[in-house]
């Protein structure tokens, strides 16, 4: 590869195919110290794939009883590793760094949106999920068992996570910003006996009420669930239902801080995360202990070269989502590390929170999204500049491809243009990263994920599942690994259906298209439903976005197909600018598309907005932006967006 600096040319070919080249940063070697170290790696899966993960296994987990095989294939694509060994999760993740001499070693700093900063000991965090669990135990949970977690970004959801899997428990934690209906469904299909809850949380200085959607949730239907036991966090008085409603922290009070973690096999539950933006019934992505476990700790060491004793990790992601699993809780206090936690939204009280934060508490490696990076680049650049972000050593980012213009300002206005940055990707049902940068070793393109991580087998194939090797494609993975999901919670048939039918189950498919360029570099092009067929061309939406989002006017665009009588497809692009509307800037775009792409790549429709339908973890609702392309009536749940008033304007009312 070029070798280029940082005065490069910023300069982008018709087809948004990457120039720019980012060499790692000298002076530092990470976990995987270059691409030499990375390529033997590599190949030592190649020529003895299960050895390699055996090792791996052996040496960063504690075992209670070892296991003695690795990968069982027997009943392929229904996959299972390490099965006969035992171990248990929050020991892994709490008994063994206090019984190393780390007990007094920060685990978690919690920050609320008031200004509030709890720290929790590993020692303090370790006899708070014992009393947890021990208060579960007594309301009568079982290993096995389902807990339903739904709560706001607060310490205590962490615990319950943990005291779950101290017991054996599994559990299902629901984004705290879902409605009743939808709380309803995930408590039925997961069978839950008990759910742990809040009175409320804070979100841009007001209080979201939580029980009282648990109450309404509950009000018909989930006649397994025995208790609910509620946080006083918010301060809101809440209703209680007699013998069944009871205080968190009485309950907590009546424990004894210990209780002796039980060893579940590797293939025991671990928890179960329904997938957003699901119609019908919910798909409940199904996880087991072991494999999860190990990956979350080798992608925090490989992807973030995470080092416990000097790094403060901050992940902004709610517990309710898979990142927020992976990277606030299990994969920071399985390595022994610090991790924080916030409560609260990126804007609140102003564009600089995320990086007063960061510069409070000292945060080495940050990890966010593309959607809030192009929010605080709306913001402006002096809400950064206004904090010491010097502390900052790796940044990474997840939930979606970034634009190359949005990596760039992440790269110099926050990276000050010495901090990697580790764009990630990988999927609820991959439990962690499969192909991402390694921060001291993998030189970078903006908008592209890069390499494959070691162990993971992932390819771009055509339709026939032949690897592509150069050119666009679907992304499958050929080789199982130890995080996938173990299937769809109570329906096989569908977990067949959606991720290994397409290719006869000889793959897994990711459902996401993308594309090799000519140095083996993944570009992420988005869902396959995303990829658009105008007049029978493909053409990738998240291309679109990036040539849109590459013009100086554009603060942040999302691009949807709708149906049309002549094309098959038409584009419809919703943009958001950075200042106000110009007269004929609609018209300017089209323009631009065309010259970043071409001309059968120009939007038939521009919808200029204040702002993109999101949730409320930022996540925009693509789904619904089809339906107002389309001029279909919503019907689809929209409780959770961050400002529902979107909808309207973007539909011209």
């Amino acid at each position: 590869m070029q070798q280029e600096g940082t005065a490069m040319s910023e300069v982008i070919d018709s087809a948004l195919h990457e120039n720019r080249v980012f060499e790692p940063p000298a002076g530092e070697a990470g976990r995987i110290p270059s691409l030499d170290a990375y390529h033997v790696l590599r190949k030592r899966f190649n020529d003895d794939f299960d050895g390699t993960w055996r090792d791996l296994a052996r040496e960063h987990l504690e075992w209670r009883e070892p296991f003695t095989r690795v990968l069982n294939r027997e009943h392929a694509p229904f996959f299972r590793w390490f099965e006969d060994g035992k171990l248990n999760l929050s020991e892994n993740c709490l008994d063994r760094h206090v019984r190393a001499g780390f007990g007094e070693r920060t685990a978690i700093i919690w920050e609320g949106e008031t200004g509030v900063v709890r720290k929790y000991s590993y020692s303090a965090l370790l006899a708070d999920v014992c009393r947890a669990a021990n208060a579960m135990r007594e309301l009568g949970v079982a290993a096995g068992d389902r807990v339903v977690i739904y709560m706001p970004m607060i310490p205590e959801a962490a615990i319950a996570m943990l005291a779950c899997t101290r017991i054996g428990a599994v559990h299902s934690v629901v984004f705290g910003a879902f409605s009743p209906q939808a709380l309803r469904d995930r408590v039925e299909d997961a069978g839950a006996r008990l759910v742990i809850t809040a009175d409320g949380g804070w979100r841009r200085g007001g209080i979201h009420a939580m029980k009282p959607n648990v109450d309404l949730a509950l009000a018909e239907g989930c006649h397994r669930v025995g208790h609910v036991l509620v946080v006083a966090h918010a301060g809101n008085d809440v209703e209680r239902t007699a013998g069944r409603d009871i205080d968190w922290q009485q309950a907590l009070n009546m424990q004894p801080a210990e209780c002796a973690p039980l060893a579940v096999e590797a293939e025991q539950p671990l928890f179960i995360l329904y997938t957003s933006g699901s119609t019908g019934k919910p798909k409940g992505i199904l996880h087991s202990t072991a494999g999860y476990l190990l990956w979350s700790r080798l992608t925090m060491q490989w992807s973030f070269d995470f080092k416990p004793e000097r790094d403060v990790f901050w992940c902004t992601a709610d517990v309710g989502w898979i990142t927020g699993h992976t990277y606030s809780v299990y994969g920071p206090l399985c390595c022994g590390g610090t991790t924080v936690m916030y409560e609260g939204v990126p804007t609140w009280p102003d564009p600089g929170r995320l990086w007063k934060i960061c510069a409070d508490h000292g945060v080495t490696v940050f990890y966010t999204a593309p959607t809030a990076i192009r929010a605080l680049i709306k913001a402006g650049d002096q809400w950064p500049e206004q904090h010491d972000l010097s502390a900052l050593r790796i940044l990474g980012t997840v939930g979606e491809p970034i634009n190359p213009e949005a990596w760039m300002w992440y790269h110099r206005v926050i990276g000050k243009e010495r901090c990697p940055i580790v764009d990630t990707w990988w999927q609820t049902e991959t439990g962690g990263h499969m192909i991402a940068p390694l921060p001291f070793a993998t030189p970078t393109k903006p908008g592209s994920a890069t390499l494959p991580l070691p162990g993971i087998d992932a390819a771009v194939v055509d339709g026939d599942g032949k690897p592509v090797s150069e050119g666009g494609g679907l992304l499958v993975i050929r080789q199982p690994w130890p995080s996938m999901l173990r299937g769809i919670w109570g329906d096989e048939q569908r977990y067949l259906d959606t991720y290994w039918k397409k290719f006869s189950n000889r793959y897994y498919f990711a459902g996401d298209g993308a594309r090799i360029d000519k140095d083996g570099y993944c570009w992420i092009m988005g869902r396959v439903d995303d990829v658009l067929n105008v007049s029978g061309h493909r053409l990738g939406t998240m291309e679109i976005e990036s040539a849109l989002a590459s013009h100086p006017a554009v603060a942040e665009a999302a691009v949807v197909g709708r149906p049309d009588d002549i094309k098959g497809e038409a584009i419809c692009a919703f943009v958001v600018l950075k200042s106000v509307d110009e007269d004929g800037l609609a018209e300017l775009l089209r323009k631009h598309v065309a010259r970043e792409i071409g001309a059968i790549a120009k939007p038939d429709d521009i919808r200029i907005a204040n702002s993109l339908p999101k949730t409320r973890s930022g996540k925009i609702m693509r789904r619904l932006l089809r339906d107002i392309a389309a001029g279909r009536e919503i019907t689809q749940d929209i409780s959770t967006l961050e400002d529902q008033s979107v909808i309207a304007q973007l539909q011209g009312r």
